[in-house]
């Protein structure tokens, strides 16, 4: 992503990322984590104040990301790929009860805006972040969110944020101190899983991001990551698990389902597919457009498919690459398994709306004027 996809991450500040540290009790379907914006060819990323922020539409100045967009064809331009079939029309997602908007609405009921953000953001299902790099109480914390899903048979969204030399060393900098440890963080968090359906988004800008790595380190994290959707599978084959395609402006799809394959994406025993937009503002229609091109170059099963972060972008990404909090944006279509569109698995609200990357408060944290100019636009 040619912006830090996850720039600022207070590990465990924001919403996405507060609700997977605090182990609330999980109440009617997941609540979005809170990220920043996305890294990628246009923007700078902010941790979730759950688990993380992503960089998705603007460049930060930290951010060593190439901003060369990929040219995406329209959806109608390209044949869909064969889809495998999926049990989705019996799901809903699940909505974790612990974020910042939650609070938020229940601590100013009488708040003139608090009618519009409860019922077009509160009340919609999210992912929960895990940005921080606690191995001993990570397990407990993955479980506790699986178990709330499983308890109403719905499915959890989850974000693992916790790779070595995350976002090049920009505002979401941190994660594991090296390669080992984050495999064993890997085997802690697998293990909280559980038995029912899950989703897990693995890593945002890992791979989109990797510029700012040697050709060594790249390889290092590409087999972690590779190793980690094995893991993940491997505990829970019931887990759906995708790896990081960037958005449809930062890489062209061939140089990014190029790093997808080396990252074990194309394989069946770690991957389901792609996700991409995460923290971003591209619209739905070019994100699919992409993801199409990505999955086609990527080969593998053709059961793989994508997932597309649609939490802020309902009126496409601001001119010139602009990333932090921009004005104008609104929320997009609502979290989803069933998108109704070949090859595209589901809409999620990766990043949750209303949380900062950092211009209209404190990066990760919520606020509850920029999530009203998103509902109600």
């Amino acid at each position: 992503m040619v912006a830090l996809a996850c720039a600022v991450v207070a590990v465990g500040t924001t919403t996405g990322m507060l609700s997977a540290l605090d182990d609330r009790a999980a109440s009617d379907e997941a609540r979005p984590a809170p990220t920043a914006g996305s890294p990628g060819p246009d923007r700078g990323r902010v941790l979730p104040s759950g688990p993380r922020t992503s960089p998705s539409s603007a460049p930060t100045a930290s951010a060593s990301v190439s901003t060369k967009a990929s040219a995406s064809p329209s959806p109608t331009s390209e044949k869909p790929r064969p889809t495998r079939p999926r049990a989705t029309a019996a799901h809903r997602l699940y909505r974790h009860p612990a974020s910042q908007v939650l609070d938020w609405v229940q601590e100013n009921p009488g708040d003139w805006r608090a009618d519009v953000i409860r019922s077009r953001i509160a009340d919609r299902p999210a992912a929960v972040w895990f940005a921080d790099y606690t191995p001993a109480t990570i397990t407990a914390r993955v479980r506790a969110v699986t178990s709330g899903g499983a308890a109403q048979g719905r499915v959890p969204v989850l974000v693992a944020y916790a790779v070595p030399e995350r976002d090049c060393g920009g505002a979401s900098q941190g994660g594991a101190p090296d390669l080992g440890a984050y495999d064993a963080w890997i085997d802690r968090f697998a293990a909280g899983l559980g038995s029912r359906e899950v989703v897990v988004v693995l890593e945002p800008d890992a791979i989109a991001q990797s510029d700012c790595l040697s050709d060594a380190g790249r390889a290092g994290r590409f087999a972690s990551l590779a190793r980690a959707g094995r893991v993940l599978k491997a505990a829970n084959p019931k887990a759906r698990v995708y790896y990081d395609a960037g958005h449809s402006g930062w890489n062209p799809a061939a140089k990014q389902a190029s790093l997808l394959r080396q990252a074990g994406a194309a394989s069946a025993a770690s991957s389901d597919g792609i996700f991409s937009n995460v923290s971003n503002f591209h619209t739905t229609s070019a994100e699919i457009a992409y993801d199409r091109q990505v999955l086609a170059a990527l080969g593998g099963p053709s059961g793989l498919g994508a997932v597309i972060d649609t939490s802020r972008n309902g009126n496409g990404a601001p001119p010139e690459g602009e990333w932090c909090d921009p004005a104008g944006r609104k929320i997009g279509q609502a979290p989803t398994l069933d998108t109704g569109e070949p090859g595209i698995d589901a809409y999620l609200w990766v990043k949750l709306p209303g949380e900062s990357d950092g211009c209209k408060g404190t990066p990760g944290t919520f606020s509850a004027s920029y999530a009203y100019d998103l509902a109600s636009s």
